[in-house]
């Protein structure tokens, strides 16, 4: 066992005045962020209607805002409704319900990588062909489907309190009919727009996830039992900051846009890193 600080004393140690700046929650940075990400995908929309090169580019747009949706759960990049707003819309384009959602990642948080993590339902991939099975995406979608089915019959979770389930009945039910009402109305833009974009760009939000805590220690401390990747502007742009992601479980009321000053006050106590996605998928494939 490592003899380095574990993440409690980690944050204990930031100056008070920097750990309240840095949670301060305010709408400006998160629209300015939004603004831009809502650009760039209308830009890829417009190639992909004349292009099927623009697909991908779509899809990867529409696909990672499942950081946004995962962002809106804590509810820090943007002030009340309009927090809850966006968080709602994206669940609507990754079939992902929102209030679900909401009680399945604050239930990670709570048991991160331990007993009582919802994520640890679904074992990570242990050789080569589940692997490639699940950064097919094809799981997820099936699971999606099912999720929205059972929710949609009244159905629930462990995590997901009585208080709540009419609300996530109530969503998955109004998601039906939206994509109901879509299909009917607009298959072909729909299939081109929506759902042929998601599905070619899965695989690279599943290789994007599996980093976050794939071949972690299942320990209490968030600093071995997540992992930060450090990558490149871009990738933190499509993904609102998230790969530093042992900053993020360390003190999850910290909003995406301060995450970089909350990782340089940290880096020096990181545990599990990796260079890149690219490096830890590579890595990975060795260990399997």
């Amino acid at each position: 066992m490592s003899q380095t600080p574990d993440h409690r004393l980690v944050v204990s140690r930031l100056d008070p005045a920097l750990r309240a700046d840095l949670s301060r929650v305010s709408n400006g940075p998160g629209l300015r962020h939004l603004a831009l990400y809502l650009a760039a995908m209308a830009v890829a929309a417009g190639l992909a209607a004349v292009s099927p090169l623009g697909l991908v580019p779509l899809g990867l747009l529409l696909t990672f805002l499942f950081t946004l949706e995962h962002e809106c759960t804590h509810r820090t990049p943007f002030r009340g409704a309009l927090n809850d707003g966006v968080g709602r819309v994206c669940g609507l384009v990754l079939v992902l319900p929102f209030e679900w959602f909401r009680w399945f990642h604050m239930a990670h948080h709570r048991h991160t990588n331990q007993p009582g993590d919802p994520e640890l339902a679904s074992p990570k991939p242990r050789t080569r062909g589940q692997w490639a099975l699940h950064v097919s995406g094809l799981p997820y979608w099936w699971a999606a489907i099912r999720l929205l089915g059972r929710l949609a019959l009244g159905g629930g979770d462990a995590f997901l309190p009585a208080s709540a389930r009419p609300r996530a009945v109530t969503e998955a039910r109004g998601m039906l009919a939206i994509y109901a009402l879509g299909f009917a109305l607009a298959p072909g833009l729909v299939l081109w727009f929506w759902v042929l974009p998601m599905v070619l760009t899965q695989p690279f939000l599943r290789l994007y996830l599996l980093a976050e805590h794939g071949d972690c220690p299942q320990v209490a401390d968030m600093l071995e039992n997540t992992r930060t990747t450090l990558t490149n502007r871009l990738v933190r742009f499509l993904a609102w900051n998230m790969p530093y992601h042992i900053e993020h479980h360390s003190l999850p009321q910290v909003p995406f846009h301060q995450l970089p000053r909350l990782h340089q006050a940290m880096r020096a106590d990181l545990k599990t890193t990796a260079a890149g996605y690219v490096a830890f998928a590579r890595d990975q494939l060795r260990r399997l």
